[in-house]
């Protein structure tokens, strides 16, 4: 877009735009993750941001925009004449789209060259191009981890790094990083989520006028960009003014002994692990200082510094709900203050930290909440697994007994056993079954096709002997040409998609034994969560069965569906395996190269529908046909078994096992007999 949105005409969002604020003025903080429901104008806020940053002068024809006054002594391009005056230029804002490769990110050594020529050939990648720049990463939750490592590294330390071979380059990447996500898709590991230095919650403003006025201004800047821009482009340059100011001011600010004590002991209140929140809050704290045109830190500072730094580090698993009690925090800050000898928050001088005049970035404009691309603002439709009202076994005639029982909690998520998909895949990266991919062990080699990316040094250099006397060398080295090159072929592990069939019928609907089967079926998701997979819910009750989840890589989603599903009414088995094998037939065609796992969890029986129990057969061996791979948890509980689960598991081609023997302590190898049921 030529024109960017005015970052001044954002509505609202008043922590999503201090977020960003800060990080211009110190992009030492460590960046942004921005989190929200969709159509919260996430991306048209980042991409207002870039157009404030000062402009950079950089060294005439350097791909790596080096400073002239201080430039990198490492760089590929250097060594830099210091003679030679720089040029000036607006800051990049860089996107990384969801599929880059790890050589479009860091950059490409031409391997071909530097063995056919001897010439270190360098190609940089996106983080060289937002040096000193705004570095935009869209959906950062469906990154690929090692692209996630590798970016949060090269943040981290200011460089990147590039080796292939024994050939290395090292250049200087110090950016603003800014990642969006929505939490429905999916969510970061912790330890990733630790290395942003701030998060921010965004949502849809609820208020009538709020949402008009963002509609009136989408409408009025889509109908004339530059005209719109053109209006509020006092605003924007107060904005640049302050940031620029509040950079120069930063190294100015002091942070006293009194506010370090209130953060240390914040981040030790809230149990917050390792030392960088400390670090973060303690940058973000003089930032925020420099932003509103002071030299000390005062306790509103810390405060804000934690409400921005703190809440996505307390996640320790993906079903902890994110935020901060702000109390525990106010109680805690005051303490500190007291016992220790706080920040004595003098009455604030200069400007309101929101914004550059007294009513903050919209600069007297009403209260508004962001534009979206597409900003619809409904609410999540809440749903729940399907609501069918047929009678409940053993209860009554057609209409007579209750229809269902309310839901009953998960028990305690435990650690399971590892199940894995047979045979070697080409999925998706992630932790659970054998694949064929990028990064893992070397396994063997091919000839390249495509652009080669991983050399087999060996194998390459095997091909090129036999061929040396025709080629003309007699004495030491080795002439190799493009057809002797072989790429490395690596073994790792892939993500699967888990699809979760869980019988919701009057036959499991005891209490205490439902409560069992929610919590296997939550140890399953964690275990999903931390091996990357994909994970869908169907369940089964009454008279049909619903895709309670489709497949999503939020297994948080998959848990709050869980919490709420109610049981009772006949067991429609047949109606759950048809489900699932649609689910499957359709995620094939979408993702083929994602293996499934089907996760049947029941006691095995089936009274719902014409003939139940041979309709039921036939759908499995349906599915068994589809070479899907199953694991039927058998939930049949009591001293006398029929072993229903068992037989059903036979159908299916699948392994049967009990909830006991689910956990990871207990003696029997899944993975073994899944393979071998396979």
């Amino acid at each position: 877009m030529s024109t960017p949105y005015p970052f001044s005409a954002l509505v609202g969002q008043s922590d999503l735009r201090l977020a960003l604020l800060i990080n211009a003025v110190s992009p030492a903080v460590g960046g942004v993750l921005v989190r929200g429901e969709k159509g919260t104008a996430k991306s048209t806020a980042v991409r207002a941001l870039s157009a404030l940053l000062p402009d950079v002068d950089v060294v005439p024809g350097c791909r790596f925009g080096c400073d002239p006054a201080d430039p990198d002594l490492k760089c590929p391009d250097g060594p830099h004449d210091p003679s030679i005056d720089g040029v000036t230029r607006p800051a990049h804002m860089v996107e990384l789209p969801v599929g880059a490769s790890e050589d479009r990110l860091v950059g490409a050594l031409d391997i071909e060259r530097a063995l056919a020529e001897g010439v270190k050939a360098f190609e940089p990648g996106l983080l060289a191009d937002a040096h000193r720049g705004v570095l935009y990463v869209d959906e950062v939750n469906l990154l690929h981890d090692h692209l996630v490592d590798l970016l949060l590294d090269a943040a981290a330390m200011g460089a990147s790094y590039v080796e292939r071979e024994g050939v290395s380059v090292r250049h200087a990447a110090r950016f603003l990083l800014v990642g969006t996500m929505n939490p429905e898709e999916g969510e970061l590991r912790p330890q990733l989520l630790d290395r942003f230095g701030l998060t921010v919650e965004v949502a849809a403003s609820r208020e009538t006028d709020e949402r008009v006025e963002v509609v009136r201004r989408r409408l009025a800047y889509d109908a004339d960009p530059a005209g719109f821009a053109a209006r509020w482009a006092a605003d924007e340059q107060a904005l640049r003014t302050r940031i620029a100011a509040a950079r120069r001011l930063l190294p100015r600010v002091d942070l006293g002994d009194g506010a370090l004590r209130q953060i240390a002991a914040t981040c030790a209140a809230f149990e917050v692990d390792g030392m960088r929140a400390d670090i973060v809050m303690a940058r973000t704290a003089t930032a925020l200082a420099a932003w509103a045109d002071r030299t000390v830190v005062l306790a509103e500072d810390v405060r804000q510094a934690a409400l921005l730094a703190l809440p996505h580090r307390r996640r320790r698993n993906p079903f902890d709900a994110p935020g901060l009690d702000e109390d525990k925090l106010d109680e805690t800050l005051e303490q500190a203050r007291g016992g220790d000898g706080g920040p004595d928050d003098p009455e604030p001088e200069g400007p309101d930290p929101d914004g550059p005049g007294p009513d903050g970035p919209g600069g007297g404009r009403p209260p508004q909440d962001a534009p979206g691309d597409g900003q619809d603002g409904g609410p999540d439709a809440a749903s729940g697994s399907g609501e069918h009202g047929g009678p409940q076994e053993g209860a009554g005639g057609p209409g007579g007994g209750p229809a269902e029982q309310p839901p009953a909690a998960p028990a305690d998520p435990y650690r399971t056993r590892p199940l894995a998909v047979p045979g070697l895949g080409e999925g998706a990266a992630g932790r659970r079954s054998r694949a064929r991919t990028a990064h893992g062990r070397t396994t063997g080699a091919r000839r390249p096709v495509g652009p080669l990316t991983r050399l087999h040094l060996a194998a390459t250099v095997q091909a090129a002997a036999p061929y040396q006397r025709e080629r003309g060398r007699t004495g030491p080295g080795l002439v190799v040409r493009r057809d002797d090159l072989r790429q490395a072929v690596r073994e790792g592990r892939e993500g699967n998609l888990v699809l979760f069939v869980v019988d919701a019928s009057g036959s499991m609907a005891a209490r205490q034994r439902m409560s069992a089967v929610k919590g296997a079926v939550l140890s399953l998701l964690l275990d999903a969560y931390q091996r990357r997979d994909k994970v869908g819910l169907v369940t089964f009750r009454g008279s049909g069965a619903d895709l309670a989840l489709p497949p999503t890589s939020s297994v948080d989603a998959g848990a709050a569906r869980l919490a709420v599903l109610p049981t009772g009414g006949r067991t429609p088995l047949a109606a759950g395996l048809l489900r699932a094998h649609e689910v499957l037939r359709v995620e094939r065609l979408r993702d083929p190269s994602r293996r499934p796992l089907l996760v049947l969890v029941t006691d095995g029986r089936a009274t719902g529908g014409v003939e139940p129990v041979a309709t039921a057969a036939r759908a499995a061996r349906l599915l068994a046909a589809s070479q899907v791979a199953s694991v039927v948890v058998d939930c049949e509980s009591g001293p006398v078994r029929l072993g229903l689960a068992g037989s059903l598991a036979q159908e299916l081609g699948a392994v049967a096992v009990t909830l006991e023997e689910l956990r990871a302590d207990t003696v029997t190898a899944l993975v073994k007999d899944v393979r071998r049921a396979a």
